[in-house]
């Protein structure tokens, strides 16, 4: 499929990663403002079925809302994972002070809590990108349902799962001894192979 312009500096187009991806036009420098995850604001339990619908362009907000990403136009649903991204998604909200002005919108990781209505969810480059390469950020998730969520990153440091970098100890150690325990009964029922061979 051929590559869909988004703006001067981005293209949606195949990925080597997962289906479609958003990719850089031009070189782009790091800490550059890319895109706005938009899409329909939704409370959790609707959220909830929609995914359960097989809906995978879902954000959490906070406790209380999500950004349904498939509604309506938005880019940068097609931005792919990575265990090494070369973005990440961050909140902003507008706080309104008690006289009604708006203040500075405050930028917050994306997994922070008790956003205001007002809240946005934005892509910024965290290092400086080359024509063509591949927009990506790490989706966060937890380790619920991990095994659920492969990774294709091919990031050295990938852990092969789609969580959040927080979780890599953790899950390379229940790897780890997942790994041990199926290596322990081949081992054995060995063993009783050769046993059972007759002389």
């Amino acid at each position: 499929m051929s590559a869909t312009p988004v703006n001067a500096r981005l293209e949606i187009r195949d990925s080597p990663l997962h289906g479609r991806g958003v990719f850089a036009r031009a070189a782009i420098a790091a800490g550059t403002r890319l895109l706005e995850y938009t899409g329909e604001r939704i409370r959790k339990a609707e959220a909830l079925r929609r995914c359960q619908a097989g809906n995978v362009y879902l954000i959490g907000l906070d406790d209380v809302w999500d950004i349904d990403g498939a509604v309506g136009e938005n880019p940068a649903r097609f931005i792919n994972h990575s265990c090494a991204p070369n973005c990440e998604a961050l909140i902003e909200e507008e706080v309104t002070l008690q006289l009604g002005k708006a203040a500075p919108r405050q930028p917050r990781e994306l997994n922070c809590q008790g956003m205001s209505s007002a809240s946005h969810i934005f892509i910024d480059a965290v290092r400086d990108l080359a024509a063509g390469a591949e927009l990506t950020f790490n989706y966060g998730y937890d380790l619920v349902n991990y095994h659920e969520h492969a990774c294709r990153c091919g990031a050295a440091d990938c852990v092969g799962y789609m969580v959040a970098e927080e979780f890599f100890p953790k899950l390379r150690r229940k790897l780890a001894a997942v790994a041990k325990q199926a290596v322990r009964p081949a081992r054995k029922s060995a063993r009783t192979a050769v046993k059972l061979v007759p002389r």
